[in-house]
């Protein structure tokens, strides 16, 4: 291809991709002065939340008694200050498509320093529901040697340690940055976890691949779930013009100590009510009674068939 063609074909693609009517709602103008969300900033954030939750099995592994007061002072300052530049450009980035306002930047900062330290106040608390999330993985696998090897080994402490912390922010209102930390632990680990749902104590994840939580799910205690399940909506009802509603509650409700097995998929605002299992490969899209089992059967010619085949079940 000769310079001109190439020029040429340069140019007009650059002039396609610049036209306003190809960029409605893919381009989102910066504004100057006002900060970005940051991948990068936030996968440091994660990985110094995880070394002041679970010190020594993440960041310096120098940890020990004597110096374990500095290095998680070292690393909640840090922790803070990184938090806050973060916050503020979520704050901002809903902020940029308004008129500049140096008062209202003003306030944002002030809101981010406020926030930032509130969930450093929370470290404490979420490092004891973490602590509750490792007992329950311990239990539940009989192949675990010990808390050292789900701390550092299982991708459920992973997901968790980021929910934990973005499902804080979530709560406290701060935009875009709670989705960014539980996609990032999607993407380490395969869970998706959208950073609204509610989950409570002893929470586990056997393996994990594929698990998707909705936004609006609500589980208790010692609750229970294997690789590929999915917790998920049913429908979404529409508004006049045919959009699906946002933010109505539309998935469902694990009470204490229920049990999914793999693949199973829950959907809608339904309840499955304490101490149910949920056997692998199963629909549900209805109200479970507390103590209920609910399994696919499976006819005994397919069984016949997958151990003549050596496939077994």
């Amino acid at each position: 291809m000769s310079n001109f063609n190439l020029t040429h074909v340069l140019t007009q693609t650059v002039n396609e991709l610049s036209e306003t009517s190809s960029l409605k709602g893919l381009c989102h103008n910066h504004r100057d002065g006002y900060p970005l969300p940051s991948g990068r900033a936030l996968e440091e954030i994660i990985d110094l939340s995880r070394a002041i939750i679970f010190p020594g099995y993440y960041g310096k592994s120098t940890v020990n008694t004597k110096t374990i007061k500095y290095h998680i002072g070292v690393n909640v300052e840090r922790l803070q200050k990184m938090l806050f530049e973060q916050i503020l450009a979520g704050l901002c980035f809903v902020d940029m498509c308004e008129e500049p306002d140096y008062d209202k930047f003003v306030m944002r900062r002030e809101q981010a320093e406020t926030l930032s330290i509130k969930l450093i106040a929370r470290l404490p608390i979420i490092r004891k529901l973490l602590a509750t999330d490792v007992e329950a993985a311990y239990n539940g696998d009989p192949a675990a040697d010990s808390f050292a090897e789900i701390i550092s080994c299982y991708p459920v402490i992973k997901a968790l340690s980021n929910y934990r912390i973005a499902h804080e922010l979530y709560e406290m209102q701060v935009p875009l940055i709670p989705r960014m930390m539980t996609e990032m632990a999607h993407s380490e680990t395969g869970i998706d976890i959208h950073p609204g749902a509610k989950i409570g104590e002893y929470f586990t994840i056997d393996h994990g691949t594929g698990v998707v939580i909705g936004a609006t799910c609500v589980i208790g205690k010692h609750v229970k779930l294997y690789q590929g399940v999915t917790l998920g909506a049913k429908s979404f009802p529409l508004d006049k013009d045919g959009n699906p509603i946002k933010g109505i509650p539309r998935h469902p409700i694990l009470e204490d100590n229920v049990v999914v097995y793999s693949n199973a998929t829950i959907l809608g605002r339904i309840t499955i009510g304490k101490s149910c299992v949920i056997g692998a490969n199963t629909w549900v899209m209805e109200d479970m009674r507390p103590k209920t089992k609910k399994y696919k059967k499976i006819k005994r010619d397919t069984l016949d068939i997958q151990y003549n085949n050596g496939t077994g079940i």
